[in-house]
């Protein structure tokens, strides 16, 4: 953290000449927006801009209805954070790595892909249905991309328009935002307090494993998301039969929340010990959690209903049904219909069960950019800098 003194007195004078003449040996402390020319993602679902749909089934109607008018690869009736994240830095969406069709990757790519976990499940997506791009393979992507982009772009010709110039690797931002399946994989609340400190170690291991290899291959500047509240999701919520003192006052889970919350205690563990061992990086930590978490605490404050009814479902306490969901096509009295969204989705929290609207990335978008929920507390257009001045910010 970076302090002030409030002492400051007669001593002004030469206390500003101290600061500048850092300032001006150390571009950190100078804090000047880092001008990111591209953003490198690795993540799930609530990152995934097309990677699944492109390598399995595509996203379903009426997945993208808010703003692109049409299914574009999301999980959610419009824009993601990743999107929100990469608007704001002056940069086109980043396209899906594993997506062919009008790829353009000149400022960055998303391995990211729904169902994705940190550590490899064993079982293939048509039974359990875990994407095979486990965190690990994502990172092996990122590694060949670096690689064959970097041999295509210097072979000149129509590569140079889509392909990042070899600079771009060390100043780009590499944003994760991976965890949520993990722990909802396995079944977690009965196991013993033992056996879920080792399966967080063995799941962070990994983290720690693949961050290590970006870094070596030129990552600098890193900012990685920490799960949101599981027990707040219809997906969660429906097939479990939580008694009453189970729930909190919004309704979530408590028992998941908590689950959650571990993770992301042990999670911010390993990005301390991170910045340690990768000393030339700068890590941010956002706790987007808590910003999740206020939006089911007090809807209404912030503009949304019904915060755990699901927009785009069928049936149900939450208008989720796993068997019936968002875009799935089903019978209803004999006549085939398509499981369709609410009315407005830009008033509600919960897209299809799983993800979220629109409207809430934006509003937790919002929340984070500034550096409010992050540590240290840096800006997401200074998250290049390990600290910043904070007359700056």
């Amino acid at each position: 953290m970076y302090s002030q003194s409030t002492d400051m007195g007669a001593i002004i004078p030469l206390s500003f000449s101290i600061l500048l003449l850092l300032a001006v040996s150390n571009p950190t402390l100078a804090s000047k927006d880092c001008d990111f020319p591209a953003i490198f993602n690795l993540g799930d679902s609530n990152s995934d801009t097309g990677g699944l749909s492109a390598s399995f089934t595509p996203v379903p109607w009426p997945n993208g209805i808010s703003y692109f008018h049409m299914p574009a690869g999301r999980y959610s009736d419009g824009r993601l954070i990743i999107d929100f994240i990469a608007d704001s830095l002056g940069l086109p969406f980043i396209h899906a790595y594993l997506d062919s069709i009008r790829a353009n990757f000149s400022h960055g790519a998303n391995f990211a892909t729904a169902n994705s976990t940190i550590r490899r499940q064993n079982t293939t997506i048509f039974q359990g249905g875990w994407s095979p791009f486990s965190l690990d393979v994502q990172s092996g992507q990122f590694n060949q991309f670096k690689n064959r982009s970097q041999w295509a772009y210097n072979r000149e010709g129509v590569f140079k328009e889509l392909l990042p110039k070899g600079d771009f690797f060390s100043r780009a931002l590499y944003t994760f935002d991976i965890g949520q399946n993990d722990i909802t994989a396995d079944d977690y609340l009965n196991m013993t307090a033992a056996q879920v400190s080792a399966a967080l170690t063995d799941i962070l291991d990994k983290f720690t494993a693949v961050v290590k290899e970006v870094y070596e291959q030129g990552g600098r500047s890193f900012w990685i998301h920490n799960t949101g509240p599981l027990g707040c999701l219809a997906y969660v919520l429906d097939p479990r039969n939580f008694t009453e003192d189970q729930l909190d006052q919004a309704g979530c889970a408590i028992p998941l929340n908590e689950l959650a919350q571990n993770f992301n205690k042990r999670l911010n563990q390993t990005v301390v010990q991170l910045r340690k061992d990768l000393s030339l990086a700068a890590f941010t930590y956002v706790d987007v959690y808590s910003a999740k978490y206020n939006l089911f605490k007090q809807p209404e404050k912030y503009g949304f209903e019904h915060p755990l009814m699901v927009c785009c479902g069928t049936g149900g306490k939450y208008n989720f049904n796993r068997n019936a969901r968002c875009g799935a096509l089903i019978v209803v009295n004999g006549t085939e219909t398509i499981v369709g969204a609410c009315k407005d989705p830009s008033a509600r929290i919960n897209w299809d069960g799983v993800h979220y609207t629109e409207a809430a990335n934006e509003w937790v978008f919002k929340q984070i950019a500034d550096g409010a929920f992050s540590d240290p507390p840096i800006p997401l257009r200074m998250a290049c800098h390990k600290e910043i001045d904070p007359s700056t910010s």
